[in-house]
């Protein structure tokens, strides 16, 4: 058994040490937002968080999840209110929409890094996240209205 703990709830899990965290994620516990793309780490359309780091849960082996704290697509927000999530469908930033669950939960990581990102930062930050669509002008777009919202959520408080 493996325990760790998936969008704030205690788990113990019956896989492989050497089983993808992607797998366990989507097909154990059924939380299927987090997407398999290239299974080599290279589209980000796995990315998820393990201990507040965004990795690509297709190559993170449960050995390296086990005791830790994951947060999927599924558990970034209660009510899908993340600045990010919000700027998403304020721009409209999917087009087919595959991509995205991977490309909100790096600009998630990106935002709470660096609450003011340049066009550079954003850039070089989601460089590693592929949108087939092109959706890249706008992704930029949305996450510089998130990190507006960000400010402002923080500046209401």
């Amino acid at each position: 058994m493996i325990q760790l703990t998936v969008n704030g709830k205690t788990e113990n899990l019956d896989v492989s040490p050497e089983m993808p965290l992607l797998w366990a994620i989507r097909d154990t516990l059924g939380l299927t937002g987090t997407k398999f793309g290239c299974g080599v780490a290279q589209c980000g359309a796995c990315v998820v968080h393990l201990d507040g780091e965004a990795v690509r849960s297709c190559v993170t082996k449960m050995s390296r999840a086990k005791g830790k704290n994951v947060v999927t697509i599924e558990g970034l927000s209660e009510n899908n209110d993340h600045p990010a999530q919000k700027a998403w469908q304020e721009i409209d930033v999917p087009q087919c929409g595959y991509c995205h669950s991977g490309q909100i939960m790096s600009a998630a990581v990106l935002l709470r890094e660096n609450p003011n990102p340049t066009d550079q930062d954003i850039d070089d930050a989601m460089a590693g996240n592929i949108c087939r669509c092109g959706t890249y002008p706008r992704i930029r777009k949305a996450i510089h209205l998130a990190s507006e919202m960000q400010k402002k959520t923080k500046s209401d408080r």
